[in-house]
């Protein structure tokens, strides 16, 4: 019996391809992590020590839908690869980090980018941009065994049928092992932890009624619609 005040919430969770879920505990996201964004950004794109900001468990949505949210006007795309750990720790060495990872999926990082761009005039954190309801549409997860640990191939996203984004893995500054080694200096990783590893350059406005359809070679497709 709960001891609970109040109701516990749900915990949120993610379908993987061939069934079962899988339970979401953090959600950590690298900026300007392929070089071509980070200029498109008005950033200059060398190696500098990568940034994480954080969206919630419960932004990620599989529904397939993506409702247009308040307070803007500017509302952008992002395709990226969803990283998600079985397990964690502190001072993860680059060499063990991809012994943590369970699979891997297609995401959107769905971004206020007008509320951003003020956010980032004043210091102030990211999170009224990027971490509102339903801002991170997810496809099913696949584990490594299917898709060993995708380090190249095409990551694309289309508007409508219209090709926006399109670059490669091979194109990220920071490596998925490299990303989860910096994080465990700074946070206890755990099972449930999830990245989600930068996008590439050509993000842009979506409008209600548009089609997204977001691909990783080796991993996955997403299709969201926008209401």
């Amino acid at each position: 019996m709960s001891n609970h005040v109040v109701p516990a919430p749900d915990v949120t969770a993610l379908p993987t391809e061939k069934g079962g879920t899988f339970p979401v505990r953090r959600v950590y996201c690298i900026g300007r992590n392929f070089a071509a964004h980070a200029v498109e950004m008005g950033h200059d794109p060398d190696r500098d020590p990568p940034f994480f900001f954080q969206k919630n468990p419960d932004n990620l949505d599989p529904s397939g839908t993506f409702p247009y949210p308040p307070k803007s006007q500017d509302v952008h795309h992002e395709v990226e690869l969803l990283v998600a750990l079985k397990s964690g720790g502190t001072g993860i060495t680059v060499e063990d980090a991809l012994k943590h990872v369970w699979g891997y999926g297609v995401a959107l990082d769905m971004t206020r980018r007008d509320l951003q761009g003020e956010a980032k005039k004043l210091g102030r954190p990211w999170e009224i941009g990027k971490a509102f309801e339903r801002s991170a549409p997810v496809g099913p997860l696949r584990p490594v065994s299917e898709v060993g640990h995708p380090g190249e191939g095409r990551i694309a996203l289309s508007v409508n049928g219209t090709l926006r984004q399109e670059g490669d893995l091979n194109q990220m500054i920071w490596k998925v092992p490299e990303m989860i080694s910096y994080l465990s200096d700074y946070f206890e990783l755990r099972t449930g932890d999830v990245i989600l590893a930068g996008t590439p350059a050509g993000v842009g406005a979506v409008t209600r009624g548009d089609t997204l359809e977001a691909v990783i070679d080796g991993v996955g497709t997403l299709t969201v619609n926008v209401v």
